[in-house]
């Protein structure tokens, strides 16, 4: 029976696909665990399903040896190692498309709320001062909106800003097909000198770490507004509250952060706290009831086609394998070193067994081959021990 175990609150849908793919052996905790019971509790699983909080190093995936395969329910796969999972054989799979509609509406939001600098008016009216004035307050129509990172968030934002009538622009290091009447900018300083708002839509990584510091800041049109929703690495935060003290940037929106609170209990720290016409949220740009609905049954859906077809299509860190029906009597999963041979080593240590091969899969990855053989004839224990033991395995399994 395949023991799962999931961590950090993930959305019921999750348990609900399991149960109806008939995989009802599941443990669910309802946040995080400290490092030495997050150990105990991922013992004995073939699958775990994890948010952002929860840790998977090498040494951790190292101490798992019934662990098949990993789902990040969230964008985001930092938080894996994700060469090492690879190099176990685990595929990490995760929801890059179920919380963008969340995210892009809260961008908008946020924009319209900043531009009519709504979160300053509401916070003097708290304090007793009737501030009725239109300084400074403007409609989104004819506005720009500049977009870095025209992804599968990036891209939704840009549909809906332009519903609200603004123009759109976007910068991406990869060529993108501009939605609806967006344009591509052919550099991110081309972008800041004519966005009234930016916001940033990139991944994490050393690629986009820092991108948005004093010199870019500075490249933005005075009094504009800069929306991070993507990740808390692409700001310097203190470069962003110069530019806000100063009067340089009229408003900010800031949703990740560098460094992030680990509990409910403990405060935020950063020097953006206490500023009128900054807009912080705790990392929540894709927390709706819907997104985490689909989150949940998106990677839930991935992990059960994994564990009962071997189908690997849309893991981040392995060779993917698309879904096909099973054509033997036994399928077998191969995870071997990509080396020269490494399928002719497979099919004659299958042949040797008197098993005849129907079909046969192969995508390579890095370091990283996948086979998936459909067999017939009598797979036991010493097969699959041959399989296992050979130099170039490094994971054989059996469905």
């Amino acid at each position: 029976m395949t023991h799962i175990v999931l961590f950090e609150n993930i959305h019921p849908s999750a348990r609900e696909v399991f149960a109806a793919a008939g995989l009802k052996d599941v443990v669910a905790h309802a946040s995080a665990l400290p490092p030495e019971s997050l150990r105990e509790a991922m013992k004995g699983a073939q699958l775990i399903g994890i948010r952002s909080r929860t840790h998977l190093d090498a040494a951790l995936l190292g101490d798992l040896p019934d662990l098949r395969g990993i789902g990040c329910f969230c964008i985001g796969t930092n938080q894996v190692d994700l060469d090492a999972a690879m190099m176990r054989g685990l595929p990490v799979f995760n929801a890059p498309f179920s919380n963008t509609r969340s995210v892009a509406e809260m961008v908008l939001g946020q924009t319209i709320l900043l531009l009519r600098r709504i979160p300053e008016k509401n916070d003097r009216v708290h304090h007793g001062f009737w501030d009725k004035t239109a300084e400074g307050s403007f409609e989104t129509r004819g506005k720009t909106l500049g977009i870095i990172g025209y992804g599968n968030i990036g891209s939704q934002v840009g549909t809906l800003a332009e519903a609200a009538g603004m123009r759109v622009v976007f910068y991406d290091v990869e060529a993108k097909l501009p939605l609806g009447n967006a344009r591509a900018c052919s550099s991110l300083n081309q972008l800041l000198a004519q966005s009234d708002v930016v916001t940033l839509h990139v991944p994490g990584g050393k690629g986009t770490k820092d991108i948005m510091d004093a010199t870019t800041i500075a490249a933005m049109k005075k009094g504009s507004i800069l929306i991070n929703a993507s990740r808390g690495t692409v700001v310097v935060i203190d470069a962003l509250h110069d530019a806000l003290q100063s009067g340089h940037l009229s408003g900010a929106a800031i949703d990740v952060f560098p460094t992030e609170p680990k509990s409910r209990e403990e405060p935020l720290k950063s020097p953006l706290i206490g500023m009128r016409n900054v807009v912080l949220t705790p990392h929540i740009g894709g927390s709706t009831q819907e997104s985490q609905e689909n989150i949940g049954r998106e990677v839930a859906e991935k992990l059960v086609r994994f564990i009962q077809s071997g189908t690997t299509k849309s893991a981040v860190n392995f060779p993917e394998i698309p879904y096909q029906e099973r054509t033997g009597t036994h399928r077998i999963l191969h995870v071997h070193r990509n080396l020269p041979g490494a399928l002719g080593t497979l099919s004659s240590l299958v042949a040797e067994f008197g098993l005849n091969i129907v079909s046969q899969q192969l995508q390579t990855k890095g370091q990283v081959g996948y086979v998936i053989s459909d067999v017939d004839g009598p797979v036991n224990d010493k097969v699959m021990a041959a399989l296992r033991a050979h130099p170039i395995t490094i994971r054989c399994d059996l469905l």
